[in-house]
Protein backbone atom coordinates (compact mmCIF):
# COMPACT_ATOMS: atom_id res chain seq x y z
CA UNK A 1 0.00 0.00 0.00
CA UNK A 2 1.45 3.14 -1.17
CA UNK A 3 1.51 6.47 1.35
CA UNK A 4 -1.25 8.05 -0.81
CA UNK A 5 -3.57 5.48 -0.17
CA UNK A 6 -2.48 4.96 3.22
CA UNK A 7 -3.50 8.46 4.02
CA UNK A 8 -6.74 8.54 1.85
CA UNK A 9 -7.51 5.24 3.54
CA UNK A 10 -7.27 7.38 7.37
CA UNK A 11 -9.39 10.07 5.98
CA UNK A 12 -12.06 7.75 4.39
CA UNK A 13 -12.24 6.29 7.96
CA UNK A 14 -11.91 9.53 9.76
CA UNK A 15 -15.03 10.52 7.69
CA UNK A 16 -17.27 7.25 8.58
CA UNK A 17 -16.12 7.64 11.87
CA UNK A 18 -18.04 11.66 11.77
CA UNK A 19 -20.67 10.52 9.85
CA UNK A 20 -21.75 7.29 12.03
CA UNK A 21 -21.62 10.15 15.05
CA UNK A 22 -24.12 12.05 12.91
CA UNK A 23 -26.30 9.38 12.15
CA UNK A 24 -26.16 8.19 16.43
CA UNK A 25 -27.56 11.60 17.00
CA UNK A 26 -30.25 11.36 14.24
CA UNK A 27 -31.08 8.34 15.92
CA UNK A 28 -31.35 9.24 19.21
CA UNK A 29 -35.25 9.29 18.79
CA UNK A 30 -35.65 6.14 16.94
CA UNK A 31 -37.22 8.34 14.32
CA UNK A 32 -35.23 9.60 10.91
CA UNK A 33 -37.45 12.87 10.32
CA UNK A 34 -37.69 13.93 6.38
CA UNK A 35 -34.67 17.29 7.14
CA UNK A 36 -32.63 14.55 9.09
CA UNK A 37 -32.55 12.52 6.00
CA UNK A 38 -32.24 15.21 3.38
CA UNK A 39 -29.52 16.75 5.97
CA UNK A 40 -27.58 13.05 6.32
CA UNK A 41 -27.73 12.60 2.07
CA UNK A 42 -26.01 15.74 1.76
CA UNK A 43 -23.77 15.02 4.54
CA UNK A 44 -22.95 11.87 3.07
CA UNK A 45 -22.28 13.67 -0.51
CA UNK A 46 -19.67 16.04 1.16
CA UNK A 47 -17.66 12.95 3.08
CA UNK A 48 -17.62 11.45 0.31
CA UNK A 49 -19.65 8.87 1.36
CA UNK A 50 -21.10 5.62 -1.29
CA UNK A 51 -24.54 4.37 -0.85
CA UNK A 52 -23.78 1.09 0.22
CA UNK A 53 -21.87 2.28 2.86
CA UNK A 54 -24.53 4.70 3.88
CA UNK A 55 -26.90 2.06 4.25
CA UNK A 56 -24.65 0.23 6.55
CA UNK A 57 -23.63 2.95 9.00
CA UNK A 58 -27.47 3.40 9.17
CA UNK A 59 -27.27 0.18 10.02
CA UNK A 60 -24.68 0.05 12.31
CA UNK A 61 -23.70 3.47 13.53
CA UNK A 62 -22.13 1.64 16.44
CA UNK A 63 -19.30 0.36 13.64
CA UNK A 64 -17.16 3.19 13.49
CA UNK A 65 -15.32 4.77 16.25
CA UNK A 66 -15.63 8.57 16.52
CA UNK A 67 -11.82 9.45 15.71
CA UNK A 68 -11.49 12.91 16.95
CA UNK A 69 -9.80 15.51 15.16
CA UNK A 70 -6.12 16.92 15.60
CA UNK A 71 -6.97 20.43 15.13
CA UNK A 72 -9.31 22.48 17.27
CA UNK A 73 -10.82 23.85 13.93
CA UNK A 74 -11.76 21.19 12.53
CA UNK A 75 -13.35 19.64 15.71
CA UNK A 76 -15.40 22.98 15.55
CA UNK A 77 -16.39 22.16 12.44
CA UNK A 78 -17.30 18.75 13.67
CA UNK A 79 -18.89 20.36 16.36
CA UNK A 80 -20.97 22.59 13.75
CA UNK A 81 -22.12 19.55 11.64
CA UNK A 82 -23.29 17.57 14.95
CA UNK A 83 -25.33 20.41 16.15
CA UNK A 84 -26.88 21.47 13.35
CA UNK A 85 -28.17 17.69 13.02
CA UNK A 86 -30.18 18.37 16.64
CA UNK A 87 -31.28 21.16 15.51
CA UNK A 88 -32.16 20.11 11.77
CA UNK A 89 -35.71 18.63 13.71
CA UNK A 90 -36.55 21.55 15.65
CA UNK A 91 -37.43 20.07 18.44
CA UNK A 92 -34.63 19.35 20.58
CA UNK A 93 -35.04 15.81 22.66
CA UNK A 94 -33.00 14.83 25.83
CA UNK A 95 -31.49 12.27 24.11
CA UNK A 96 -30.01 14.17 21.72
CA UNK A 97 -28.47 16.75 23.70
CA UNK A 98 -26.92 13.75 25.92
CA UNK A 99 -26.03 11.87 22.96
CA UNK A 100 -24.70 15.22 21.61
CA UNK A 101 -22.52 16.04 24.53
CA UNK A 102 -21.05 12.75 24.36
CA UNK A 103 -19.75 13.06 20.97
CA UNK A 104 -18.47 16.86 21.85
CA UNK A 105 -16.42 14.89 24.70
CA UNK A 106 -15.16 11.99 22.32
CA UNK A 107 -14.31 14.63 19.57
CA UNK A 108 -11.78 16.11 22.30
CA UNK A 109 -13.95 18.67 24.34
CA UNK A 110 -13.25 19.22 27.75
CA UNK A 111 -15.45 17.86 29.92
CA UNK A 112 -15.84 20.31 32.50
CA UNK A 113 -17.03 22.80 29.61
CA UNK A 114 -19.35 20.66 27.44
CA UNK A 115 -22.50 21.96 28.82
CA UNK A 116 -21.07 25.80 28.32
CA UNK A 117 -19.81 24.44 24.23
CA UNK A 118 -23.35 22.99 23.59
CA UNK A 119 -25.22 25.88 24.62
CA UNK A 120 -23.46 28.40 22.90
CA UNK A 121 -23.23 25.79 19.73
CA UNK A 122 -26.77 25.40 19.84
CA UNK A 123 -27.76 29.14 20.49
CA UNK A 124 -24.90 30.07 17.08
CA UNK A 125 -27.09 27.25 14.98
CA UNK A 126 -30.40 28.30 16.28
CA UNK A 127 -29.00 32.35 14.58
CA UNK A 128 -28.29 30.34 11.38
CA UNK A 129 -24.77 31.13 11.45
CA UNK A 130 -22.33 29.86 8.52
CA UNK A 131 -19.38 27.36 9.61
CA UNK A 132 -16.84 30.15 9.23
CA UNK A 133 -19.27 32.49 11.74
CA UNK A 134 -19.44 29.25 13.99
CA UNK A 135 -16.10 28.31 13.92
CA UNK A 136 -14.91 32.27 14.86
CA UNK A 137 -17.69 32.97 17.49
CA UNK A 138 -16.85 29.55 19.18
CA UNK A 139 -12.92 30.06 19.34
CA UNK A 140 -13.54 34.18 20.55
CA UNK A 141 -16.84 32.85 23.06
CA UNK A 142 -14.59 33.42 26.28
CA UNK A 143 -13.25 36.97 25.28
Amino acid sequence: MSFSELFDSEFKQRNKGHFSAIVRVALADGIVYPEEKAFLDKLASRLEITESEYEEILSDPLKYPINPPYSYVQRLERLYDLTRMVHVDHHLEDKQEVLLKKISVALGFTPSNVDYIIAKALSLVDNKVDADTFIYEMQHMHK
